[in-house]
């Protein structure tokens, strides 16, 4: 494969991500080559046709550079090399080479806030006295009191405890996350230079892309005397309340560095593109997606809406509102590594406290699978029917329910410990995908899985749903046949929202996609001239029986793609 060469970009920018679809691989537990139990690179190019198949335009890859794995990768020792449980430098090029020969866009994970305890700059840092330069690459503070014992600040972890821990020699590093994931300065010109080296490393061996996490908590307000946060940084991706000077969440300043990657990823050809990590307001979340900046960011909003038509309109109405402000679209996103699956979501009554669900090994409320799977299939269409990029999770294409009982000693989430064993963390979702009905690790590898598989997982299975109309993968597979066959006559086509019943979403994208979702409880009628084209139930229950006209009913919790009344055949 023949390395990219920076160049001045094009007249006209190659924008494929704006209406694409983004299939996230949860390397570890996506497919296993050598039978270890860990997903690895050469486990994903074997599956590489799966993607195709479901018709996604792209994947994004978390993590697979060499960690220590406190937090299953996220703590990165060597930002340019391949952790050799996940294979090499050489299994990378591969991936990448024979994912582009099916025309499947390649995104990296970047881990700019923190590194690993082990990257020899920390190990470099600790070695070397208080104000030396080593130390500035991080945040290294004298603690409160009169012999420096206590913290520098109030401020705690995103995993449960504090976020300063003392060092040897009585000093505090800084840590938004685990301990052994110490936060870089970004103030440090050194620590600027290495990222721009590492993001031309991967450009240079022809990635298209970067997802970035932890975005909008680069740049800290360190300034003596630290500020106390009271409490207001304790939840995971916690935005500050509007107006607040957050320490640390959404600072100005971050943005000064997107707008200088922006112009190495605009210095390839094509260009190349990246989606933020930004748990913000929806007010600041377009701020990185301005023209010299990002070019997107995750839709939180979307993820977190309830069950409810009237919710859902605002999120999208707000979401697109605030993406054309800066003049791109929004991202669609259901699930992710980092949260209870939306199966199981939608399964739970509104309100459910899903630390306290997960700590009950998920029996305390009882979920109704059966609500849960309409409501996540319903949920599909009404997320690929939007204007945008929607990134899927895998897994969710086989409608895979969240794992909560998973035992205590299989647990690898660094919440667990931190947290006195009280929050289970995010392994639910992280359980191994199954591939066939049977044999080890029903597919995944030729062995078994580094996280314990649920009995019956293989149910689940690709093999198990392939031919299966009713299945959650022909839904997938037919939902995005149809969003490609359509997305060009859609495209840059706003979304016309159309009167609908108390309860209902019904919009049109263009003259030939209408989208009908019920929220409301209650079977909804049809219009009689509509062309049903999917239903997420998988059966032509909307029509007449003939298949061809419209008419009938509109289940509960269930959505529907139309033919406009009209249009074209």
């Amino acid at each position: 494969m023949t390395a990219s060469t920076p160049q001045k970009p094009a007249d006209a920018a190659d924008d494929w991500w704006r209406e694409a679809v983004v299939y996230q691989v949860y390397v570890p537990s996506f497919a296993d080559s050598d039978g270890d139990g860990m997903g690895d690179l050469r486990g994903v190019a074997e599956r590489l046709g799966h993607l195709a198949g479901l018709g996604v335009d792209a994947l994004w890859l978390t993590p697979f550079y060499r960690s220590p794995w406190a937090d299953g990768g996220y703590d990165v020792s060597d930002y340019r090399d391949v952790d050799p449980r996940h294979g090499t430098l050489d299994d990378f090029r591969d991936l990448l080479a024979r994912a582009h020969a099916y025309g499947l866009k390649v995104i990296v994970d970047i881990v700019p806030n923190h590194c690993s305890d082990q990257h020899p700059w920390f190990a470099e840092a600790l070695a070397s006295p208080p104000g030396s330069a080593a130390r500035d690459r991080f945040h290294f503070r004298t603690g409160r009191g009169p012999d420096g014992g206590e913290p520098p600040a109030d401020w705690r972890s995103k995993f449960g405890g504090g976020a300063w821990t003392r060092t040897a020699d009585g000093q505090w590093y800084m840590h938004i996350f685990a301990a052994e994931q110490p936060d870089l300065n970004w103030e440090n010109p050194e620590v600027r230079a290495e990222f721009e080296r590492t993001l031309r490393f991967w450009l240079g061996l022809g990635v298209d892309g970067f997802r970035v996490d932890v975005a909008h908590g680069l740049r800290k307000d360190l300034a003596p005397p630290l500020r106390d946060t009271l409490g207001n940084d304790a939840a995971p991706l916690n935005s500050p309340p509007e107006g607040d000077d957050h320490p640390f969440w959404d600072r100005d300043e971050v943005h000064e560095i997107y707008r200088s990657w922006r112009k190495i990823l605009d210095s390839y050809s094509p260009p190349r593109i990246a989606v933020a990590e930004a748990g913000v307001s929806a007010a600041r979340l377009p701020l990185y997606t301005r023209p010299d900046e990002l070019h997107q960011a995750f839709n939180f909003f979307h993820l977190r809406c309830p069950w409810d038509a009237a919710s859902f309109r605002r999120v999208i109405d707000e979401s697109l509102d605030g993406a054309r402000s800066v003049g791109t679209l929004p991202t669609w996103v259901l699930s992710n590594h980092d949260v209870v699956r939306h199966a199981t979501r939608y399964a739970l009554p509104e309100g459910t406290d899903l630390t306290a669900w997960t700590a009950s090994d998920g029996r305390e409320p009882a979920p109704d699978t059966a609500l849960g799977r309409r409501r996540a299939r319903a949920a599909a269409l009404l997320t690929l029917a939007l204007p945008g990029t929607a990134y899927l999770y895998q897994g969710e294409e086989l409608g895979l329910p969240e794992v909560p009982d998973l035992p205590p000693e299989a647990l690898r989430d660094p919440m667990w410990e931190r947290t006195g064993r009280t929050h289970k963390g995010r392994d639910g979702c992280r359980v191994p995908l199954p591939w066939q009905r049977s044999g080890p690790s029903y597919g995944f590898g030729p062995g078994g899985s580094w996280l314990p598989q649920p009995e019956g997982w293989g149910e689940h299975s690709a093999e198990a749903q392939t031919g299966d109309e009713g299945s959650f993968l022909e839904l997938y597979r037919a939902a995005l046949r149809l969003r490609r066959a359509v997305r060009g006559a859609a495209e840059g086509e706003p979304l016309e929202w159309l009167t609908g019943a108390d309860g209902e979403l019904a919009f049109r994208r263009g003259e030939l996609l209408e989208c009908r979702v019920n929220l409301s409880g209650r079977p909804l009628p049809l219009l009689a001239d509509a062309v049903p084209l999917l239903t997420s139930e998988g059966r032509a229950d909307t029509t007449d029986g003939a298949g061809e006209r419209g008419g009938g009913m509109l289940a509960p919790d269930t959505a529907v793609w139309l033919r406009p009344p009209g249009a074209a055949r």
